[in-house]
């Protein structure tokens, strides 16, 4: 549905463009291709540097032994997952999230989910542990954004790190909001 209202936005401005005689759409349109090229050439390498970083940490352990001592924590959060390889993927989803990885952080979440999906009884409906690990997930536990560091200095920013304080008391107020409401709707539920 998204797709046919950006093909509707985009084909209303250019019709608009044609018929008022605007010159400045193709300049435009052209513009903004080469912005997305340098844009990717710009972030591309941090987001195939930190894959390759979670991959080698996965490969080596070292995601199963923070998945380890996060477990306690996810087990108060997700009670209902049972599944030990769910943990797994939720917590490397979670550490690429708190690195501000998001692009790194989805394969993993779309693993977990899968995951989480195979232990659902009710297949087809979201259960209570997709919905609690979709509420963290969306509230983005970020401690150091490198994509946004990365986009503010790819855009010249004098400081692009000053981002950093400001994202974790966002991402600590999102992440408490969320799970206390996923709760108490959880709790209303169950009565």
């Amino acid at each position: 549905m998204i797709n046919i209202i950006w093909f509707l936005l985009i084909s209303i401005g250019i019709v608009f463009a044609f018929f008022s005689n605007n010159q400045e759409i193709g300049n435009i349109i052209i513009d903004s291709s080469f912005n997305a090229y340098e844009l990717i050439l710009s972030i591309g390498p941090l987001i195939v540097l930190w894959s390759g970083i979670m991959n080698i940490a996965s490969g080596s352990g070292l995601l199963r032994k923070f998945s380890n001592l996060i477990r306690p924590i996810l087990k108060k959060l997700l009670p209902s997952v049972k599944s030990e390889k769910a943990l797994e993927y939720i917590s490397s989803n979670i550490v690429a999230n708190m690195l501000g990885l998001g692009s790194v952080a989805t394969p993993a979440g779309l693993k977990a989910m899968k995951y989480l999906e195979n232990e659902n009884k009710h297949k087809g409906v979201a259960s209570e542990g997709m919905i609690t690990f979709l509420v963290l997930n969306t509230s983005g536990v970020t401690i150091i954004p490198m994509t946004v560091i990365a986009l503010r200095k790819a855009y010249g920013s004098i400081n692009p790190t000053s981002i950093i304080i400001p994202s974790i008391i966002a991402t600590m107020v999102s992440t408490i909001s969320g799970l206390t409401l996923d709760y108490f709707i959880r709790r209303k539920n169950v009565k």
